[in-house]
């Protein structure tokens, strides 16, 4: 005689947890997120956009709550931030939650990138999403450079001086960058405005197709030795054995783990901040990942880092355009592995010859 299962009726937090679930899915569809996804997508090397995504979200916060205090005038910019370090409740900790958050997002972006380059993840018929991409690293450049410029130390100052030259070299396309744009408000004010709302809407932008083409096209094959560049489908050949939501929770513990590292670096390292600057003095480093194009100021002057940083976008553009074989892995595009790890090594060694030849900034005690 057969037995009948028994089943134990729900406790009221299962039962209130279960109402509230399907009450959020009928208004928001959360269900939609738990589309299909390669496994290989919940591995790290795949989450890094989505944690650079997460970066973003503390650089967001962090910068609202410094912009209730800082005056983004060259009269009061840098006594501001002194403010900020000295009289706002946290104000030390929140400015340098916001530095390192930068200098972290940055990396991920760039090592990202790379991950994406030697996995050929930018072929036919990602090439947008690629350019996209690019598009996404200016913007955090922008910022990592206005943000720079903002703090009006004598990093920042010597900073703004190069972004007028360079904007008279550039004529009418660059007058936004000179005084010739405006007589009234000062080019450091238009700056804050470039970091707090133009730059954040760019981002947006080229965020939402970033993500808009993910969906469409799908999360890249992973890069096997016989792979071959497609959309990812249930029916491309690919194992199609995860969920979104899977990749979505790993992302967001992924994310709240570089908070933490962020978190330990400000308490442990605050964010430096320069003397006020002097105009016509260049007696600092850049930020980091300026440094390798910085070296060809030597070489041809101010004009040689528009030369040197337009020539490596347009490198970085052209990629998914001179790489058109079908292969994914690095052992079928060796020559194009070669010249990426080249032009690597290049910026690398000009990076190391910037930072040992130029002297360091002076730093408020």
């Amino acid at each position: 005689m057969a037995r009948t299962a028994v089943t134990q009726p729900a406790t009221p937090q299962e039962s209130f947890q279960h109402k509230l679930s399907g009450t959020l899915n009928e208004r928001l569809a959360l269900s939609g997120l738990a589309y299909s996804v390669p496994e290989h997508a919940n591995s790290l090397p795949y989450i890094l956009g989505g944690i650079s995504l997460f970066g973003f979200v503390i650089l967001i916060a962090s910068g609202v709550l410094l912009a209730q205090f800082y005056h983004p005038h060259p009269s009061s910019a840098h006594n501001s931030v002194i403010y900020i370090m000295t009289q706002v409740p946290f104000g030390d900790i929140i400015r340098s939650i916001h530095y390192w958050a930068a200098n972290l997002v940055t990396l991920l972006v760039l090592i990202h990138m790379l991950r994406v380059f030697f996995t050929a993840s930018y072929k036919r018929p990602r090439e947008i999403n690629w350019l996209a991409g690019l598009g996404l690293l200016a913007v955090t450049l922008g910022f990592v450079f206005t943000g720079s410029v903002l703090k009006w130390d004598q990093e920042g100052v010597e900073a703004l001086g190069h972004n007028q030259e360079i904007g008279e070299i550039l004529g009418s396309l660059g007058v936004w960058f000179t005084g010739e744009f405006s007589r009234t408000v000062p080019i450091l004010t238009r700056l804050y405005v470039g970091h707090v709302t133009l730059l954040p809407a760019l981002f947006v932008v080229l965020m939402a197709v970033h993500f808009y083409l993910i969906k469409q096209l799908g999360i890249s094959r992973k890069a096997t030795a016989d792979a071959t560049s497609g959309p990812t489908s249930a029916t491309s050949g690919e194992s199609v054995t995860s969920r979104f939501t899977v990749h979505l929770q790993k992302m967001v513990g992924y994310g709240l783990l570089l908070f933490s590292f962020i978190i330990i670096l400000s308490l442990f390292f605050p964010a430096p901040l320069g003397k006020a600057g002097i105009a016509g003095a260049e007696v600092t480093k850049p930020p980091w990942m300026f440094l390798p194009i910085y070296p060809l100021e030597d070489l041809l002057g101010i004009t040689g880092l528009l030369i040197g940083g337009a020539t490596l976008f347009i490198l970085l553009a052209a990629v998914p355009f001179v790489d058109r074989s079908p292969w994914l892995s690095p052992r079928r595009r060796k020559w194009v592995i070669a010249v990426g790890m080249i032009i690597l090594m290049a910026l690398i060694i000009l990076g190391g010859y910037a930072w040992l030849s130029r002297p360091a900034v002076h730093l408020i005690q």
